[in-house]
């Protein structure tokens, strides 16, 4: 089940609200555990017993870690982390160091071993994130564990980020989960609706349409195309994944905003970054900071020498990359990404500051674009070839491009660049922010309303709505 539905947005959402708000205080997380165990069961009903398992476990061993002290101390968080890192590696990869091992005895003549592949278990990168920063937060006394195991499976399995985050640190959230009378208002509420209202407009309304035309470009021979078709491809497959991916995570927090939850923006106008640093902390904000938090930092972060500092952003980008799919493309995603923050320290910053702003995020865009293709194709040799054809400056034949493709991109062109402009992020900040005047608040609700309306009758009478991230 995912948001942009007809299933979720007229029966289980209603519902779900309804019972939410007419609960007690003491019975709301119940409502909101029952609700969310539901609709992962949904969509994954084997699987919540294994995701119901891991849970009762580390519940118990942090809870064990937090009483303890010295060597049984960090055995314990040892294990944590061993059990969701150990789940993910089987769930997400195994059939990827498998499928690379056979290939392997292949080339040696061998015979390739039997194995039957393990299907993945939905939002598993995310909820295995979650898991391992309740353990370490409570290792490093940021905060006590929960009392009630109840408590912390509704942080690691709440619906409204539990398929695609954002990542919700625990010592960000601890405190709302076990009281959030403070949050649960009316402007709250409505605010919330038109987060997530807009979210679903961007997922429906703009990233199925580039989606659509994306994944026709995509299924094209590269050799077959020319160069103007290969770049129009990528830039609807770049909005696509961005207006999906970021409407997915407004949708995300403005569910979590309705019933009293904080959570943290994951998008800051990506595309308007002057270097790929600055991209990084814009594009998918969560991931970030909890690479920098939990990885980089560990490492050593700044404070080795300047050789190994490098390694260690190399390295950590090589295993977001890892992170987002269990393919040699994503690892070369993260490794493309890692090579340009070393060369943004090296000499690149000071070249965007020497060329001026738009250059540099004209710049950097393209940069971007050429990831995406790799994050995009379905094998090396397919993105390589592809990206050869943006800059063989070719002709061939076109793709058809429908006059409804072109107002959509150019809805996304401005609408994924205008904060370069004026005072945009500003205006956008208090756009998003819980306290509205009332006339401000009615303007947002009949918005609201009348794009939840609109972005309702484009998914009936469209079957093209797939979402990228449910696959991670």
């Amino acid at each position: 089940m995912v948001f942009s539905s007809s299933l979720f947005l007229l029966y289980f959402l209603p519902v779900f609200l309804l019972l939410y708000y007419i609960s007690g205080a003491k019975v709301k997380n119940y409502v909101a555990l029952a609700a969310s165990v539901f609709f992962y069961a949904w969509g994954a009903p084997t699987f919540i017993f294994i995701v119901a398992g891991s849970i009762v476990i580390d519940f118990f061993a942090v809870k064990e870690m937090h009483q303890s002290t010295g060597r049984k101390k960090k055995l314990l968080v040892a294990f944590s982390i061993a059990l969701n890192i150990g789940l993910l590696l089987y769930f997400k990869y195994a059939n990827f160091f498998v499928e690379n091992f056979n290939e392997l005895l292949a080339a040696f003549g061998g015979k390739p071993a039997d194995w039957t592949k393990v299907a993945l278990p939905i939002g598993i990168s995310f909820f295995s994130f979650q898991k391992m920063t309740y353990s370490v937060d409570v290792y490093r006394k940021v905060h006590v564990p929960l009392k009630r195991i109840s408590d912390f499976a509704l942080y690691i399995l709440m619906f409204p980020q539990l398929i695609a985050g954002p990542i919700v640190r625990f010592n960000e959230i601890a405190d709302q989960l076990e009281d959030r009378r403070l949050n649960e208002n009316v402007d709250n509420r409505l605010t919330g609706f038109f987060r997530f209202a807009l979210g679903l407009g961007k997922k429906v309304l703009i990233a199925n349409v580039m989606g659509e035309y994306a994944d026709t470009v995509f299924a094209m021979n590269p050799s077959e195309m020319s160069t103007a078709t290969a770049w129009m491809g990528v830039i609807a497959y770049a909005f696509q994944i961005y207006y999906d991916f970021a409407g997915y995570s407004d949708m995300a927090i403005g569910l979590g905003r309705m019933i009293g939850f904080d959570f943290l923006e994951n998008f800051n106008n990506p595309y308007i970054s002057q270097n790929i640093s600055e991209f990084w902390r814009r594009w998918h904000i969560s991931l970030g900071r909890w690479m920098r938090d939990y990885l980089y930092i560990p490492l050593g972060g700044n404070r080795v020498s300047t050789r190994r500092m490098y390694f260690n952003l190399w390295f950590v980008f090589l295993i977001s990359g890892f992170w987002h799919g269990a393919a040699w493309t994503f690892v070369i995603w993260g490794a493309f990404h890692g090579f340009f923050l070393i060369a943004d320290r090296l000499f690149l910053l000071k070249l965007y500051s020497r060329i001026g702003k738009i250059p540099a995020i004209a710049i950097t865009f393209v940069i971007t674009l050429v990831g995406w293709v790799f994050f995009r194709a379905e094998t090396l040799s397919y993105a390589v070839d592809f990206t050869g054809q943006m800059f063989s400056f070719t002709k061939g034949p076109a793709v058809y491009i429908s006059q409804k493709v072109w107002i959509m991109l150019f809805i996304a062109a401005f609408f994924g660049f205008w904060g370069a402009f004026g005072k945009v992020e500003q205006w956008q900040m208090k756009l998003f922010a819980k306290k509205q005047g009332l006339s401000t608040l009615m303007v947002m609700t009949l918005a609201s309303i009348l794009l939840f309306i609109i972005s309702l009758a484009s998914i009936t009478s469209s079957g093209f709505n797939p979402f990228i991230y449910f696959r991670f």
